[in-house]
């Protein structure tokens, strides 16, 4: 056997030294056989004391000192594979009982991991003090850290959303620690895309977890422009999976109005939300994106809600046109633009998708005709300006009529009790 590392394993069984002194981390290279018996030989007086530990024995910091052997012996660093210390290689570890114990070193191994996590929005807000931020232990697990191939890791599709839940499903801690967006879990759990995941059909292998759009080692603030949730990346993160529909967004107004750095414009989170993504194909969905339309388009909105369609679909119901019937979702174009659905071109063939009889006459009408506005038409401008003065004259003259009826009521009510009480006095 190998002398050095010989001596080095009763070193450390001595409590004198760590495998950091006599060779190389078994995690950050493949163990050789000698190296291997060496781990779990510099392993097994820890494993002897932990083993042994009550499940309600913790630390100085509150955590427990148990260890089940046998679970760790088949995660990602057990059976040899990292010695004890190779994670515990503070000072304190060497001597027992343990003193000014530090928290495990995932550096000493995982360097560039842990230099990604640094810049991350967990990594900056751990180094500017608040201690809710989430470490490498509290999303890959301690003693149970498992490849992300295993079902029951933490960080494995389907336990994803758990992991990340911890912080950003506790309304709690996400208010204590100013975590952003507070219980976002639960928003996503009721999710197109959580109710995906958590269905039984082939798209929960497919359909995207936190980690698809927040990243993983290089999760950054949505302020950062490397962020894969800034907004000028947003259309990028999301075609990662919707990529037939991004490539139609982008040759639409909207994604030529970003493509020119015109971040006002809107990307897929404006209309579908974040969280919160509903299906798109659900009444409630297309009726409400109406309001999403509205928020820029404010003009449009409020001559659409003077229409047939637009009360109609004030009330919920969406069996007349939307925003989107008449323009398209993503392939938004400018009128003048030949492919564009209400083009001189196709505004035709638009509205025969809900008038098959509609002819050249039909699409005259005026969609977002403006009845305070004479370039409308005089027509349509002047009768709205008579109902106008109709509707007030009617109310001015019956308010009118009402304050003089009062006024009567009251004098011949006091007519009244002045007769009664002269009839009372003769008697």
């Amino acid at each position: 056997m190998n002398i050095r590392i010989t001596i080095g394993a009763a070193a450390l069984a001595l409590g004198l030294g760590a495998p950091g002194a006599w060779g190389a981390k078994p995690a950050a290279v493949p163990a050789k056989p000698d190296a291997h018996a060496a781990a779990l030989a510099a392993s097994q007086k820890c494993m002897d004391c932990h083993a042994e530990a009550e499940p309600e024995d913790k630390s100085a910091a509150g955590k427990p000192v148990k260890v089940d052997v046998q679970a760790f012996a088949k995660t990602m660093h057990g059976n040899g594979k990292a010695a004890c210390v190779d994670c515990h290689d503070a000072e304190g570890f060497r001597k027992y009982p343990h003193k000014e114990v530090k928290p495990p070193q995932c550096a000493s191994c995982h360097e560039k991991a842990v230099k990604a996590y640094a810049e991350t929005i967990h990594g900056q807000a751990r180094a500017h003090g608040n201690g809710v931020a989430a470490t490498c232990a509290n999303c890959h697990g301690t003693h149970d850290i498992k490849p992300t191939s295993d079902d029951d890791s933490m960080v494995s599709r389907g336990r994803i959303e758990a992991t990340c839940g911890a912080c950003h499903g506790d309304t709690k801690l996400a208010k204590d620690g100013k975590v952003p967006g507070g219980n976002v879990v639960a928003k996503y759990h009721d999710s197109i895309h959580g109710r995906l995941l958590h269905g039984d059909t082939k798209a929960k292998d497919r359909v995207p977890v936190c980690t698809d759009c927040h990243g993983t080692h290089d999760m950054r603030p949505k302020k950062d422009p490397e962020s894969a949730v800034n907004r000028a990346n947003i259309p990028e993160t999301c075609g990662t999976c919707h990529g037939k529909v991004k490539k139609i967004w982008a040759g639409g107004q909207h994604g030529k109005m970003r493509a020119a750095n015109v971040l006002t414009a809107p990307g897929c989170t404006d209309c579908h939300g974040t969280h919160t993504i509903a299906d798109p194909k659900t009444p409630e969905w297309q009726v409400g994106v109406i309001k999403e339309c509205g928020g820029c388009h404010t003009e449009y909105i409020k001559t659409y809600r003077d229409t047939y369609h637009g009360q109609v679909t004030d009330l919920g119901y969406t069996r007349v046109a939307t925003c989107a019937s008449c323009h398209g979702s993503h392939e938004i174009l400018p009128k003048d633009n030949p492919f564009s659905k209400v083009s001189s071109q196709r505004i035709l063939s638009t509205c025969q998708q809900c008038h098959p009889k509609a002819n050249a006459n039909f699409v005259k009408f005026q969609p977002h005709a403006n009845k305070h506005r004479k370039e409308s038409g005089l027509v349509l401008y002047y009768t709205a300006l008579f109902m106008q003065v109709l509707l007030a004259g009617v109310f001015a003259f019956f308010g009118l009529h009402t304050v003089l009826w009062l006024y009567r009521s009251l004098a011949e009510r006091k007519a009244q009790r002045g007769r009664a009480a002269g009839e009372g006095e003769k008697h």
